[in-house]
């Protein structure tokens, strides 16, 4: 989202200058043509001050989405937004936008009238003027801002201030969260000779999820059990160290003789140093290859899993 410094124009200073932008310059040839190609918003190429990437992003009929009217809208955004942020970082930086007057090769700066520096972190990382200039003064020949539909802007970015913000949190409700079901059909079940099984991957609430299934039982149910767990199939890509996935889900070994079918409910905060959650003893081999249980027919054993995401907590 952008931020204005201020929409108050004696918080804005304008001054003239006639040495160039020391970062970075933008020309612009046949500019009218933005707004002929419906081009609301323009963002220019990465350019590096103080260390950092920034870029200039540019509203030349006003930026809509704040209702800024009869005005080109200028900010700087913070480039590299996911390397700095996503480990707590922020930068506090002063800058100055130029604006090339062509006629009297000067140009005009605008800039924070109290030169005070702006915070970019990951929540507000970009910074800038609403109405940077009238777009009737911006069109107007003998200004020399724009001629022969060619216009030049400029930046300058100092960066004064680094710093680690302390830790955080943002929780984010699903509402309406929608239910994901996926069927796991395993063959020549009897045959199983690994400690464990994985399901193929499948996707619920944005997140790769699998099931674990223990042949032989695991802990508590070791020998004496088949073992069944819904986990996280790829926690260390998908989930962030601090974040956290509250998932509903049911765990279901199909009867294929009678629908009894053998079902167990939970709910769990899903983690990078939690990545599953299920029973240990979810149902005993005794029952399980009982000929009437309808567990197994054909050495077939069907397994289903239902999972619904009700929330993600993410680090800000």
């Amino acid at each position: 989202m952008a931020n204005p410094i201020s929409s108050n124009l004696d918080d804005v200073s304008r001054s003239i200058s006639e040495a160039a932008p020391s970062h970075y310059m933008l020309k612009m040839q046949s500019f009218s043509l933005l707004a002929k190609n419906g081009i609301e918003k323009y963002e220019s190429a990465e350019f590096e001050a103080g260390g950092y990437k920034w870029k200039l992003v540019l509203h030349p009929n006003g930026n809509k989405s704040r209702n800024v009217r009869e005005h080109l809208s200028l900010y700087l955004v913070f480039a590299d937004v996911n390397s700095l942020f996503h480990h707590g970082w922020e930068v506090h930086a002063i800058f100055r936008f130029f604006l090339l007057d062509q006629i009297k090769d000067n140009y005009l700066i605008v800039h924070d009238a109290k030169e005070k520096d702006r915070r970019f972190h990951r929540s507000n990382h970009q910074w800038g003027f609403d109405q940077f200039i009238p777009i009737k003064m911006f069109n107007d020949v003998s200004n020399g801002y724009l001629l022969d539909d060619n216009c030049v802007f400029g930046a300058e970015v100092f960066v004064t201030k680094e710093m680690r913000s302390g830790k955080g949190e943002c929780l984010s409700m699903v509402k309406d969260a929608i239910s994901s079901k996926h069927v796991w059909k395993i063959e020549n079940f009897s045959k199983l000779d690994s400690e464990y099984h994985d399901s193929r991957e499948f996707y619920a609430g944005d997140q790769k999820w699998k099931i674990q299934l223990y042949p032989k039982g695991r802990r508590n149910g070791s020998g004496t059990h088949i073992s069944m767990y819904l986990a996280l199939a790829d926690p260390a890509t998908h989930v962030d160290a601090a974040s956290k996935i509250f998932a509903e889900f049911t765990l279901r070994i199909q009867d294929q003789q009678q629908s009894r079918h053998i079902a167990g409910k939970a709910s769990h905060w899903f983690s990078g140093w939690s990545q599953e959650s299920g029973w240990a003893k979810f149902v005993s081999l005794e029952y399980f290859y009982r000929s009437g249980s309808g567990c197994l027919v054909k050495d077939i054993c069907i397994v289903e899993a239902e999972v619904t995401v009700h929330g993600v907590a993410n680090t800000l």
